[in-house]
């Protein structure tokens, strides 16, 4: 069901058993799977891929290329109660580009995902989350960072990484990744 007062971007997906709440926005080129949920105010950009079973609560915004894992759950209220109305309380989680969140992954609101950060399957992120870092469990830790394809990176002592997959190279300064200054 698509709700009026949406806007749906061009060449946008929307499957089976899914709703879409007014005032979402929803950008250019997405795929939203089975029975997903998009509540009123939720932005995505362009060329986000949500699995199934995926609930967007109020206070969520996805930048551009984000990916979305089956049955991962976002949060927008610290302190849940049924009989407590707390719509005013509800916090913003930011998604940057590329970030990809796996299956069953929880995050708690009012956090932040960096660019191009891998959450692994059924982690549960209560704090934000660095630029590139890999981050496992519950709570989630940070083990390790990712390239913009999302394969792990392997520094050496000056700093630097080689995606053996794109061949993008990193650098590592101060516990923050980027790309490097040649590649931008």
């Amino acid at each position: 069901m698509i709700d009026a007062g949406c806007v749906i971007g061009e060449g946008t997906q929307i499957w089976h058993f899914s709703h879409i709440m007014p005032g979402c926005v929803i950008g250019k080129g997405c795929k939203l799977g089975q029975n997903v949920v998009v509540m009123p105010d939720v932005v995505l950009g362009n060329n986000v891929k949500v699995q199934n079973n995926v609930s967007l609560y109020t206070g969520v915004v996805c930048e551009d290329d984000v990916f979305l894992g089956p049955s991962m759950v976002f949060t927008n209220v610290i302190n849940p109660r049924s009989a407590i109305v707390r719509k005013h309380e509800y916090r913003q989680t930011l998604v940057k580009r590329g970030a990809s969140i796996g299956a069953n992954a929880t995050i708690i609101c009012g956090n932040t995902i960096g660019e191009y950060a891998l959450i692994g399957a059924g982690s549960v992120v209560t704090k934000d989350v660095k630029p590139y870092a890999l981050v496992v469990g519950n709570p989630a830790r940070q083990v390790g960072w990712v390239g913009e394809y999302g394969n792990q990176l392997e520094f050496d002592e000056s700093g630097k990484a080689v995606c053996q997959e794109s061949k993008q190279v990193y650098r590592l300064e101060n516990e923050q990744v980027s790309k490097d200054a040649d590649q931008r």
